[in-house]
This record gives structure tokens, C-alpha cells and sequence, in this order.
């Protein structure tokens, strides 16, 4: 080759470039490999993702757990229920749930905060009267009605005592629907004792469905006064 076309090709033919010249990361250098400088900040980036993966797997299989034993602690909630429990004199037992306030002034119920007291410090008083049901009824009939107005301005008369109010069944039917039916009624009852004015705070209910019967013939009239709510009182 002649020297001026020598010359010429070498003006023309780009300088080699070294590693530490290469592009962003991601880009390749002459030789075609990932520059050293883009691979690592790429494998951390890579690892660290991973590892967020694996702390989100963690957190899921977490909350997984934790829904798994709020679920258990459902269950042992329901099986305590349909256990027979103590009640005044005995100890805790039964279904227990405290009265709530809920939206638009309606009551409702929810399970029975540790803190609320044992049914076994509530005492009988004769100035609260029991109210009767129908059978497989939680409905406030009228003369249902009569009653809870008494009890009721007696309670706002005597607001130093706390209520229980005890939800009982006769013995026909399952012992689990009989704890729901002894609930509903408790229930009954405690929302309409609120809707005359009873505060809410100071009132406790508890089923013992067909657990603890007042009479035990296996006739209609005895099956009629075990269908019952009983109030007991404790001094707050």
C-alpha cells in the first residue's frame, strides 16, 4: 500500500475503547462483554429485588398466618359458646356479648370485651322481672313490652347497678340453636331496655340456651316459663 493511503486509514479508524470508556450500564464494550462498571449496580439492583420479593413473600405468608389464627380463635370463640358455661354463682360461660351503639342510633352487639364482669358477680333483685317467649320467638310482644318499661324506669332510677341479662330456652331443638335463640332473646331485650333510655355501658348479656331450665316436666307449661329472659344487677 502506498504510504499516503496508509496514512489515510489511519486518520480514519477510531481509537480502541477501554472498559472504564464504556457506555451506560447495559451497553457493551468493543469486545462485546458487559462493562465491569454496569454489572454490579445491575446484580445489586437484581438482589435487592429478590430479597424484596422474599420480604413480601414473608409478609404474606404472615398475614396468611395471622388470618389463619384469627380464624382458629373464631372457632374457639363459637366452641366456648356451645359449651355449657357458669353463670350467676358460677363463673363464666355461656355466649356473652355487650350492647354497642351503632350508627343512625340503632344498638347492636358485639363479643364480650375481657374486661366486662363475671356473671358470677351478679346477684338476683325482685325489682327486675323476668319476660316469657313464644316458642322458637324472640319478638318484644306487648305484654313483653309492659314488663321491660318497668324494668326500665327502675334502672334509670337506680343507675349505681350494672345488668345481666340471661337468655334461656326450653330444651326442644339443638343445644347450639337453642344458645343462638337464648342469645337473640337477651338481645331483644337489651335493645329495647336502650330504647327507653337504659345506657347502653351497663348492660351485659349472656345465653345459656337449654342449659339451665327452671322447670323440667316435659309439658307445655313448663316448657313456657323455661322460655325466658332473667335480669341480675351488680353495684359499678
Amino acid at each position: 500500500m502506498p504510504a499516503a493511503a496508509r496514512a489515510a486509514a489511519q486518520r480514519v479508524r477510531p481509537p480502541a475503547r477501554s472498559a472504564s470508556e464504556s457506555g451506560p450500564s447495559g451497553q457493551t464494550s468493543d469486545s462485546g462483554q458487559t462493562s465491569s462498571g454496569a454489572v454490579k449496580p445491575g446484580t445489586e439492583s437484581t438482589q435487592s429485588g429478590s430479597a424484596s420479593a422474599q420480604s413480601g413473600s414473608e409478609s404474606a405468608e404472615g398475614s396468611s398466618a395471622a388470618t389463619e389464627g384469627g380464624e382458629r380463635n373464631g372457632q374457639g370463640a363459637q366452641g366456648g359458646g356451645a359449651a355449657e358455661g357458669g353463670g350467676a354463682g358460677q363463673g363464666s360461660g355461656g355466649t356473652q356479648i355487650a350492647a354497642v351503639q351503632a350508627n343512625g342510633g340503632q344498638t347492636g352487639a358485639q363479643v364480650l370485651a375481657a374486661a366486662r364482669p363475671e356473671p358470677r358477680e351478679f346477684t338476683v333483685i325482685p325489682d327486675l322481672r323476668d319476660v316469657h317467649f313464644d316458642f322458637d320467638r324472640y319478638d318484644i310482644r306487648p305484654e313483653i313490652a309492659n314488663v321491660l318499661d318497668t324494668n326500665a324506669d327502675w334502672l334509670k332510677a337506680n343507675l349505681n347497678f350494672l345488668v345481666l341479662i340471661e337468655g334461656h330456652c326450653d330444651e326442644r331443638g339443638t343445644d347450639e340453636y337453642n344458645l343462638a335463640l337464648g342469645e337473640h332473646r337477651a338481645k331483644a331485650a337489651m335493645n329495647y331496655l336502650v330504647s327507653q333510655g337504659v345506657q347502653a355501658s351497663r348492660l351485659t348479656v349472656i345465653s345459656y340456651g337449654e342449659e339451665r331450665p327452671l322447670c323440667t316436666e316435659k309439658i307445655e307449661a313448663c316448657w313456657a316459663k323455661n322460655r325466658r329472659v332473667h335480669f341480675l344487677v351488680k353495684p359499678q
